[in-house]
């Protein structure tokens, strides 16, 4: 297929590939050269093995200011010195989709003073495309290779073409964000860039796996209390393998395989591990955990189906139709504001937000009030100043 002349393959570092930093001496020296010149910002990015490990850390960390250049650390050979978080500590971080990398950062202590999120800022502006290589290809015209953002950075030694695409992932983020920044300054919308990236920065980040059983891919197709019982306690039994031997819980047991088990468990061991992969059955690791579940009392066994507050908004029709009709109103209303600033719906507001306001408010309360409301619930100010009046009047004309 002809490549399009408007864009450039970067198929390299401009710089060429540098080695893994490995030792803390050649780490202490990036430092060094990035201290020269501390007004600049850091591309920061880190790779992890979700798809083969337990863990969420990160396995490689790339780093690149214009002063000192591109640095790829290995973070498994040493822990991170105080010369580098604290000069971290004291930049502004350039990623792209932040949220992913700060957690794993923040294992080895390494959180940034500011924030410009790439993605965020895409999303804001209303780009159609928001993944690093569509952002790099529409603000820089180059073209990013991603043939291995999935793959096992755990790995050691890493191969040079992983190495490459990871150098990569911070080559341009500086001059990315330089962009748009300014179409963000152009389109009004720096200010609410801003509030997005400092929430980023500081909010909580949840668990980067599902925490509860709940989260199993065809549970919906397991029809008695005692299969879900049995499916609990394998899911239990998994994560706890998973955690010890530091391995994706899919790679310890599919979901489909301990789903498809657990339907089978009240109809005895034999059929159970029929419905198991050859050289999992007559294993008796998930046979005793479908067991102990299958053999709970009554009291213990766990409801159908999972309460949640507020309930889930697809039954709200059907058993609180006042309620799907606000909702449905306030949406519409915030929904067509979202179209005129050019902005995801999900962006303006969250939609969690809306839906728990919506749940808790059955009358329509003051502008200001609503205001305060929708800040108690963790919007931002940007976002409530555009979203309470379209609200507000939503619900008002409506009585």
């Amino acid at each position: 297929m002809n490549e399009s002349p408007a864009v450039t393959a970067l198929k390299a570092p401009r710089d060429g590939l540098v080695p893994v930093i490995d030792r803390i001496q050649p780490l202490l020296a990036w430092c060094d050269a990035a201290a020269a010149a501390p007004d600049q910002p850091v591309s920061v990015d880190a790779e992890r093995a979700s798809s083969y490990r337990y863990s969420s850390r990160a396995y490689l960390v790339q780093l690149r200011t214009d002063a000192a250049g591109t640095a790829l650390i290995d973070p498994l050979a040493f822990t991170m010195p105080g010369s580098l978080t604290t000069l971290l500590a004291e930049r502004e971080w350039v990623l792209h989709a932040a949220g992913q990398d700060l957690p794993s950062l923040a294992e080895i202590g390494l959180r940034p003073g500011s924030l410009f999120d790439t993605e965020l800022a895409a999303r804001l502006l209303g780009m159609e495309r928001v993944g690093l290589g569509a952002v790099v290809e529409d603000t820089l015209g180059l073209r990013l290779a991603k043939e291995h953002s999935a793959a096992d950075w755990s790995k050691r030694p890493l191969p040079e073409g992983w190495l490459t695409y990871a150098a990569l992932d911070v080559e341009v983020l500086i001059e990315v964000r330089d962009i748009l920044q300014e179409r963000l300054r152009a389109a009004g919308k720096e200010d609410w860039a801003r509030q997005e990236f400092e929430h980023e920065r500081t909010r909580e980040h949840g668990p980067t796996r599902s925490s509860s059983w709940r989260g199993l891919h065809g549970l919906g197709t397991l029809r008695s209390v005692r299969q879900l019982a049995a499916a609990r306690e394998m899911w239990t039994r998994r994560d706890e393998i998973a955690d010890t031997e530091d391995l994706s819980p899919h790679r310890v047991i599919k979901d489909r395989d301990l789903v498809a088990a657990a339907k089978e468990a009240p109809r005895g061991r034999e059929a159970f591990d029929r419905a198991l992969p050859a050289k999992m059955r007559r294993k008796d690791t998930w046979w005793q955990a479908a067991r102990t579940g299958l053999e709970l009392p009554a009291a213990h066994l766990p409801e159908r189906t999972e309460r949640s507050y507020p309930p889930p908004h697809k039954l709200w029709s059907k058993k609180y139709p006042e309620v799907s009709e606000r909702y449905q109103l306030v949406r519409t209303a915030t929904g067509q504001r979202a179209e005129d600033l050019e902005l995801p719906p999900e962006n303006l507001l969250q939609p969690a937000v809306l839906r728990q306001w919506v749940w808790e408010h059955e009358q329509a309360p003051t502008e200001p009030e609503l205001a305060a409301q929708l800040i108690e619930l963790g919007a931002r100010p940007w976002q409530v100043e555009q979203t309470a009046p379209v609200i507000h009047r939503a619900l008002t004309e409506q009585e």
